[in-house]
C-alpha cells in the first residue's frame, strides 16, 4: 500500500478525538515501517541527485537497503514493543505498535517481488505475493483504485469522527497525498 493509505488506515483503526495522543501514535506507527525508505530515497534523489529509476530499480533491492528495511518492518520487533507497552501501561507506544503491525499486515499480501523481510531477525524470507498494490502485472490496475476508494471512505469516517479543524485538515491532506501517490508509480516505472 502507499504510505498515505497506511496512515489513513492506522488513524481510522486506532485514533479517536477523545483519546489523547492516539492520532500521533497511530500515524507514527503507520509511518514507521516506511520511514527508512523515505529517508534513503529522499537522501539519494533530493540530496545526491540519483535518478529515481536507479534508486527503485537497484538500490531498493540491495542487500544494504533490505537489511535496513528488515528492522523497521520486523513483526517481532513491533510485537516486542507492543508487549513492553502493554506491560508498562504505555498507551502511546501500544497504539503506535499496533498501527505498525497493521501496516506490516497490509503490506504482506500486497507486494509482489518488492516486499520486505517481515520476520527478521529469525528469517530473511520475503513473501512474494501474487497481488500488488501498484504493479499492473499483479492486479495493481485493480488494487490501486480499490485502495483509493477505501481511503476515501475512511477519510469520510475520520472527518465525521473528529470535530476539530486540525485533524480534519490533516486527514484530507493525507487523502490528497494518497491520490497523488497512487499515480506516482506509473511515472517511476
Amino acid at each position: 500500500m502507499n504510505t498515505p493509505a497506511h496512515l489513513i488506515l492506522g488513524a481510522a483503526a486506532l485514533a479517536h478525538e477523545k483519546r489523547r495522543g492516539s492520532v500521533s501514535a497511530a500515524l507514527s506507527g503507520a509511518m514507521a515501517p516506511d520511514l527508512s525508505l523515505y529517508l534513503l530515497v529522499g537522501w539519494h534523489i533530493l540530496v545526491v541527485g540519483t535518478p529515481a529509476e536507479l534508486v527503485f530499480r537497484d538500490f531498493y533491492y540491495s542487500e544494504k537497503w533490505q537489511a535496513i528495511f528488515a528492522v523497521d518492518n520486523s513483526v517481532f520487533i513491533w510485537l516486542a514493543l507492543l508487549l513492553l507497552a502493554s506491560f508498562r501501561g504505555w498507551l502511546w507506544l501500544k497504539v503506535c505498535s499496533v498501527s505498525a503491525l497493521l501496516h506490516i499486515a497490509l503490506d504482506l499480501p500486497l507486494h509482489s517481488g518488492d516486499g520486505r523481510p517481515h520476520f527478521w531477525p529469525l528469517s530473511d524470507w520475503v513473501f512474494a505475493s501474487p497481488v500488488s498494490y501498484w504493479d499492473e502485472r499483479y492486479y495493481g490496475w485493480l488494487v490501486g483504485p480499490m485502495e483509493v476508494v477505501l481511503c476515501a471512505g475512511l477519510t469520510l469516517i475520520l472527518f465525521k469522527r473528529f470535530r476539530s479543524t486540525l485533524p480534519r485538515v490533516l486527514f484530507i491532506g493525507l487523502f490528497i497525498c494518497e491520490l497523488a501517490s497512487s499515480g506516482i508509480w506509473l511515472l517511476v516505472f
